[in-house]
């Protein structure tokens, strides 16, 4: 079992929890790029967040993981077919899939041999469409404390995938042409442990936990606390998202 999956087979009810939603103009947005809404496949789906929403879209809705554990864990993946395997293997015919998204997970696996999988399932005028978000952005006090965590706390903890991310996925080179999509992002109302909640699914801090067997966030609660005030109050939380879309086909 590889790092990742390892890391995201670890409490994997936490991480449905405590993810956040992505926004429904997204999905609009994508079906609308699709010549046909026959199939969609959404790879590395952790918990299906992107998949349960595809399947308002399209007629059939596959979502694969690494991670069996990701895969049944609780929640309503509504008419979403479910099943365990390696992104550079995919168990499916050639040119069945439509729609082929990647959220949040392209840097774990983008290489030359999922980016061949990936065109040979898609049809040939299928879209490929990945994401990532990075650091949120609350308020300039929260965000510094939330970069001290992310970049001095957890610096040497994340997984070498994550430099991708924090890149926008600027670093990643795909063999297609691809286009720049509408700017989307995440948008939420949050109160402060759900916050903590979110931190703590982290890939760095599950790594730093067992490392020190202490929670790092833990450690900088108490300055949370003081940030934040009122640890009921709503605060929103926003991410942009970054992507590499375009038709491999073509």
């Amino acid at each position: 079992m590889g790092d990742s999956v390892q890391l995201f087979s670890i409490r994997s009810d936490d991480y449905a929890l405590f993810r956040p939603t992505y926004p429904d103009s997204l999905f609009n947005w994508l079906v609308e790029q699709c010549s046909k809404s026959r199939c969609a496949l959404d790879v590395a789906s952790g918990t299906g967040q992107a998949a349960r929403a595809l399947t308002d879209h399209f007629d059939r809705v596959m979502a694969c993981d690494a991670s069996a554990e990701q895969l049944a864990g609780t929640g309503d993946w509504r008419s979403a077919e479910r099943f365990a395997a390696q992104a550079e293997r995919l168990p499916l015919r050639d040119g069945v899939v439509d729609l082929l998204v990647v959220a949040q997970a392209l840097h774990w696996f983008a290489t030359p041999a999922f980016f061949a999988e990936a065109k040979r399932v898609l049809s040939a005028d299928g879209l490929f469409c990945a994401w990532c978000y990075s650091l949120l952005h609350i308020e300039p006090s929260l965000d510094s404390l939330i970069g001290q965590l992310h970049s001095e706390t957890l610096c040497g903890y994340w997984p070498p995938g994550r430099a991708s991310v924090d890149a926008g996925y600027r670093d990643i080179q795909v063999p297609f042409e691809t286009f720049q999509p509408p700017a989307f992002s995440i948008e939420a109302r949050w109160n402060l442990p759900q916050l903590l909640g979110y931190l703590r699914t982290w890939s760095a801090v599950k790594r730093w936990q067992q490392s020190h067997d202490l929670d790092p966030v833990t450690e900088l609660e108490s300055e949370f606390k003081r940030l934040w005030g009122n640890p009921a109050h709503l605060r929103r939380v926003r991410w942009p998202l970054h992507f590499l879309a375009g038709y491999p086909g073509r």
